[in-house]
């Protein structure tokens, strides 16, 4: 009797299941905009966002050209934002800035396109161009809403971790040559980082590992060549020391520095 009485509970849960199921797909296919309109805002109410989207899809060859078109475009692309489809959405998003640039939804679908734009980006050791974009997007954003201050702090954020990830990867690109042993290689390169960016989020890094380059490559080369060579590690330390006179590398490098000038009588 017990197992009976389950069974029927089960087949009852099913039935349930089913029938709400067809229902919705009725609606989905349904051309009733008012009924599918408050349905799709019902499920994003509730928090079931891959139904709202579909929904809010379906109902925009419905809506389209009414008033209701770019409130429907608006939670289509938040529907799938909040259904963490951040590809589908940026789609959403740069669509509806185009279409709608007046409407009262465009300064926050064109923040949440950025913030899509940004959690597509990659670590800094891949590929940094949608680095790049996305920055290029936030700072068009900025110079359109200066006044934002719901959204600018988020960017301003996002713009810090990007630009850190660009840092990152060309310091890192450096360093690379330093730990080939190809000193003059990386001297060259770590100049030329901060040559490109002296805002460089690594600088005191960029500047231990020019002067420990600067400082191999005299090491290293022929005794004719050395003292010019040093020459260039001591303006390599007297510029870091000159920046970062309490730096974790002081030690290190005075200690280097002290070696050459009792070689080289500097």
């Amino acid at each position: 009797m017990r197992f009976i009485h389950t069974a029927i509970a089960a087949a009852l849960v099913l039935v349930a299941v089913s029938s709400c199921k067809s229902q919705y797909e009725v609606l989905l296919a349904s051309n009733d905009a008012d009924a599918k309109y408050a349905a799709a805002m019902e499920y994003f109410q509730n928090k079931k966002f891959s139904r709202a989207a579909q929904l809010f899809e379906s109902l925009s060859v419905l809506t389209n050209g009414t008033e209701r078109d770019d409130t429907v475009q608006y939670y289509w692309g938040l529907s799938n934002y909040r259904n963490k489809d951040f590809y589908t959405a940026e789609s959403n998003f740069a669509g509806f800035v185009k279409r709608f640039p007046l409407s009262p939804f465009a300064p926050d679908a064109q923040f949440y396109r950025l913030d899509c734009l940004y959690r597509a980006t990659y670590r800094w050791e891949l590929d940094q161009n949608p680095t790049r974009a996305c920055l290029a997007s936030i700072m068009e954003y900025e110079r359109e809403h200066p006044g934002d201050a719901a959204h600018l702090e988020a960017c301003r954020l996002m713009k810090e971790d990007l630009q850190d990830r660009l840092d990152r990867k060309d310091f890192e690109a450096g360093k690379q040559y330093y730990r080939m042993e190809d000193y003059l290689a990386a001297h060259v390169k770590l100049r030329n980082v901060l040559k490109n960016n002296s805002e460089n989020h690594y600088r005191e890094d960029v500047l231990y590992y020019t002067a420990m380059s600067s400082y191999h490559y005299a090491r290293l080369s022929v005794k004719a060549k050395q003292k010019e060579r040093y020459l260039t590690f001591q303006d390599d330390y007297l510029n870091f020391i000159g920046e970062y006179p309490e730096s974790k590398y002081r030690s290190e490098l005075d200690g280097l520095y002290r070696k050459v000038q009792s070689v080289q009588n500097f």
